[in-house]
């Protein structure tokens, strides 16, 4: 069971450490998952990224329930699951190498057309004020906090 102790070990063992050298250029965001908001995670965050972490209970929210604006959920979980799913999985050790697998064959390209895609979805939260798509209030409060920052 992943639970906010989990969580912490894997950002101050693994994320931070290879975040370090890219601050203050980069912002780290937690999606809304219990574990990813507890208390001791969200004191962490704050320790290593001080005003420039993004979710649930931090000093930038982010709106809930907003997969179309998040590249983790339009892009890699997509990917990875359709590359997992293609054959009917055996055993856990199966689905944990295929999954290992999938997300090493996530390339640069492959990052780079992810962030071609999150910069035009932004483009047309700009250009509408986040005004007639699927998730109108999520994308008006998106917009808001892309003016407060």
């Amino acid at each position: 069971m992943v639970s906010s102790v989990v969580i912490l070990d894997l950002l101050e063992n693994f994320v931070f450490p290879q975040l370090e050298e890219l601050q203050p250029h980069v912002f780290l965001q937690q999606d809304g998952a219990p574990p990813h908001c507890g208390t001791i995670v969200r004191s962490s965050s704050n320790d290593h990224f001080t005003g420039r972490w993004i979710g649930r209970g931090g000093p930038i929210p982010w709106p809930p329930r907003s997969p179309d604006i998040t590249p983790l959920d339009f892009f890699l979980w997509r990917f990875v699951k359709d590359n997992i799913y293609r054959r009917r999985v055996s055993n856990m050790d199966d689905l944990k190498a295929r999954i290992t697998t999938a997300i090493a064959s996530v390339d640069a390209d492959m990052f780079a057309g992810a962030w071609r895609e999150i910069e035009y979805r932004f483009d047309i939260l700009r250009a509408t004020k986040g005004k007639g798509t699927t998730r109108d209030s999520s994308l008006t409060r998106v917009m808001k906090l892309f003016e407060s920052i």
